[in-house]
């Protein structure tokens, strides 16, 4: 007994260790210092930029600035651009639901599976719902010419409370790489080195919608209406590129002649600077827990670009 009582205290701190251990991702980390690119670019009427995809009954236009969209047991919702883009910057201010949401997803992504629906292109920020026992994640995901087999998906976990107030959730999207940024972090960088990079012209979409089967966990924990209507907001929309039609047109500048119409092509987003390179590895090695360059079960031959 005079063993365990010594021992005891010992063994208090041990199971102390683990538990932050595993809820270390719950940290509020303060983020590195990067430049705002989010200031560079106009911001777009949600009334002007955006018509109701689905879901109409569920979405709440305020202002003209900003949209509430709603998932409950009647439907989710969302928003698509009235124009198509290739190449540009797309950038949107996100408050996400509190509470249990295990799940829902809000997404704010490019795709132009209306078009292609057995070859679409895609870029995707996804926001995953949460049960009890974890916070919000992103998903970041990019698909070329095909199918929903051919996703490039990696995960990271936020160092903020997204539920409390917006945050800015963008893309960058030119002939020379996708990145995938959080209040202007750069967390992903995917390079265009192969045949395997988007490149036909995409709507950019808003939307929440149940996504029970593979959300969370797997889809261990699908969506309790329990706790419905679930209530997202979108404001500070960016769309600054190349509009075109769905042929593949270009009707406001030149993929093949960059120009001042072309607000993607100068120095600043070409490349990522050294302060940004610095701040991308600060969000992947202290928030990314998955990314489909190390899962081995699902690709017997890794991608050509994980090389």
């Amino acid at each position: 007994m005079a063993f365990l009582q010594e021992k005891l205290p010992c063994f208090c701190v041990l199971i102390l260790c683990m538990a932050v251990l595993v809820s270390s991702h719950n940290r509020y980390y303060t983020s590195p210092s990067v430049p705002r690119l989010t200031d560079a670019f106009p911001r777009v009427p949600i009334s002007n930029g955006f018509s109701k995809a689905f879901g109409a009954s569920n979405i709440q236009v305020i202002n003209g600035s900003m949209a509430t969209l709603a998932l409950d047991k009647s439907s989710g919702s969302g928003l698509v651009s009235v124009n198509k883009y290739h190449f540009g910057f797309f950038s949107a201010a996100i408050k996400l639901p509190a509470g249990l949401t295990s799940g829902v997803v809000v997404a704010f992504y490019l795709s132009n599976a209306d078009v292609f629906p057995h070859n679409h292109d895609e870029i995707d920020i996804e926001l995953l719902g949460h049960d009890k026992r974890n916070d919000w994640v992103i998903q970041t995901n990019v698909y070329a010419n095909g199918s929903v087999n051919t996703g490039r998906e990696e995960k990271f976990y936020l160092w903020f409370d997204p539920t409390q107030q917006q945050h800015q959730y963008s893309i960058i999207w030119n002939n020379h790489h996708i990145v995938f940024l959080v209040d202007n972090i750069p967390v992903r960088e995917f390079q265009h080195s192969g045949s395997f990079f988007p490149s036909k012209p995409m709507s950019v979409y808003a939307t929440i919608w149940d996504a029970s089967q593979w959300a969370t966990h797997g889809g261990k924990y699908p969506v309790n209406y329990k706790y419905a209507p679930f209530r997202v907001s979108f404001a500070e929309m960016e769309m600054s590129g190349c509009i075109s039609n769905p042929t593949g047109t270009v009707t406001s500048c030149s993929k093949n002649t960059p120009s001042s119409l072309d607000p993607i092509e100068g120095p600043e987003f070409v490349k990522l600077s050294n302060q940004q390179i610095s701040a991308l590895g600060w969000a992947r090695s202290k928030l990314m827990f998955y990314s489909y360059c190390k899962d081995t079960s699902r690709f017997k031959v890794m991608p050509p670009e994980c090389k």
